[in-house]
């Protein structure tokens, strides 16, 4: 009888393009939820929280049409008939389900309604470097309003957002463009539906990345990349591709001037003429509320999505100069988008509903602002209360729990307690601030050791024997004094 095989034990290891996120990571992620939640709030909009699986139907076809309706999701079949089930899918994003939901519900819904949502979404992509399959959003949206007064109060609430959790005024810049106003150029073009249109598309989101000239290669006759392989052009002449140009290069130091120029981008342009007039409405809009130039501004370059935005459409990009993997300088860059998408709610009703709004990046903006020294770089344990005699742990849970009643965090140590150096390396290794000691002498006399771990090992690494008897680090006091000596330890840290 030949010998049964073993199960291979499985691979603890975490799904290519998934990662853990551990305490601080989650703590500052929260700290930052509960900022922009604060703003929203402020603006009049209600939270709202949906389902993290959708029907694929009711997401839709934003993400690649193929044959196989889980290209791009994560999705399966509900039932066992394979023929019959429905596919169900982990939302991509957090706008499809808001569409959804109000046509679920419009009835007993608001108009406009408002609402914002924060949570994880997830895509069937390929992973690379800072790109995961799981991420955070954090959207803001107003449905059933036309008028770009809408627009206009996302784009002032984002930016009183990235402000408010730690993006100074002159470190970021919300840029606004509008969809009807390169599909006028495109109209003057004679490209308004064919795949020539489609490639144009591709290429002005290029403009960021290759610049005018660049654009204007990729336009008409191909370029080289920077890896030296040719990528052949969209196949417009010279002249074809001059109302793109002037469209990109369109932006002035004036927002007037730009408009202007946009004008001339546009020609007749019936739609054209209207996403300017938007423009310049939602610039007026802005002016009035106190945002000039320094915080928004009109920047034909932004284009966002292909087939998903409808007018107004605008980016939220971050100045400063980081450094990349190579050493060089580059900015930041983009760190929330956003605009008008009044079809997506047309899908369930058949009825046209006006809806405008923003998502923000989430780890981008944490990333952003640990780069800018405005994020806490080490995590803040819980005060730890040692065990000195195992047999007296009663003693050691009614000093944690007085400690927690007064709002302290605080732990009680629940290792071995035999050796006490390993209690203290503990302590240190959960960033702990103090350790309280109490072992049978101190407890016949009614007094405890409490010990400034922040303090000592700043002691430990630069002071001399002199300094550590001017500034001592391990006190004792009445054991009805411990949670007065902690907490005035805590401050004294703080």
């Amino acid at each position: 009888m030949s010998k049964p095989k073993k199960t291979p034990r499985p691979k603890a290891e975490t799904p290519k393009g998934f990662r853990d996120y551990f305490g601080v990571e989650v703590t500052e992620r929260k700290a930052m939820l509960d900022a922009i939640a604060e703003v929203y709030h402020r603006y009049g909009f209600d939270a709202l929280e949906t389902s993290a699986v959708e029907t694929v139907q009711a997401l839709g076809k934003f993400l690649p049409d193929v044959d196989r309706p889980n290209e791009g999701v994560f999705a399966w079949q509900e039932a066992d008939d394979k023929d019959q089930g429905d596919w169900l899918a982990l939302r991509y994003d957090l706008t499809a389900p808001l569409a959804r939901v109000y046509a679920q519900h419009r009835n007993d819904l608001p108009t406009p309604y408002r609402r914002f949502a924060m949570g994880p979404v997830w895509r069937n992509e390929k992973p690379g470097p800072g790109r995961f399959r799981q991420f955070y959003q954090c959207d803001a949206d107003t449905v059933g309003a036309a008028s770009v007064a809408a627009d206009a109060e996302i784009c002032a609430m984002l930016a009183d957002t990235l402000e408010k959790v730690g993006i100074p005024r002159g470190d970021y810049i919300v840029r606004v463009n509008n969809r009807k106003v390169l599909n006028g150029v495109l109209e003057t073009m004679g490209l308004e539906a064919d795949a020539t249109r489609d490639a144009v598309l591709r290429t002005i989101d290029k403009f960021d990345k290759v610049g005018e000239a660049g654009v204007r290669e990729l336009l008409t006759t191909g370029r080289k990349d920077a890896s030296g392989a040719f990528i052949d052009g969209v196949g417009l002449s010279e002249t074809q591709a001059g109302p793109v140009l002037a469209f990109l290069t369109s932006k002035a130091e004036q927002a007037a001037d730009t408009l202007a120029n946009l004008r001339n981008a546009v020609g007749e342009s019936a739609a054209g003429a209207e996403g300017v007039d938007e423009l310049e409405e939602m610039a007026a809009l802005l002016a009035a509320q106190g945002y000039g130039p320094d915080r928004i501004e009109i920047d034909p370059s932004v284009v966002r999505g292909l087939g998903y935005y409808t007018g107004p459409v605008f980016e939220a990009e971050l100045t400063f100069e980081i450094l990349d993997d190579k050493g060089r300088k580059r900015q930041f860059g983009s760190v929330a988008g956003g605009g008008r998408y009044d079809d997506l709610v047309k899908r369930f009703t058949g009825q046209a509903v006006p809806a405008t709004g923003v998502s923000i990046g989430v780890d981008r903006l944490l990333a952003a602002l640990r780069e800018k020294g405005r994020m806490a770089s080490e995590a803040r344990g819980p005060v730890v209360v040692t065990v000195m005699d195992k047999q007296r742990m009663a003693d050691y849970q009614a000093m944690v729990a007085e400690l927690r009643q007064a709002g302290i965090r605080a732990e009680v140590y629940l290792g071995n307690p035999k050796n006490f150096g390993n209690q203290l390396k503990y302590a240190d290794r959960r960033g702990s601030p103090v350790a309280v000691i109490e072992g049978g002498d101190e407890k016949a006399a009614g007094m405890v050791q409490i010990k400034d771990l922040i303090l000592g090992a700043q002691i430990a690494e630069s002071a001399t024997l002199e300094e550590w008897k001017e500034r001592p680090s391990q006190f004792e006091v009445p054991r009805e004094q411990l949670v007065a000596k902690v907490r005035e330890i805590l401050e004294s840290q703080s």
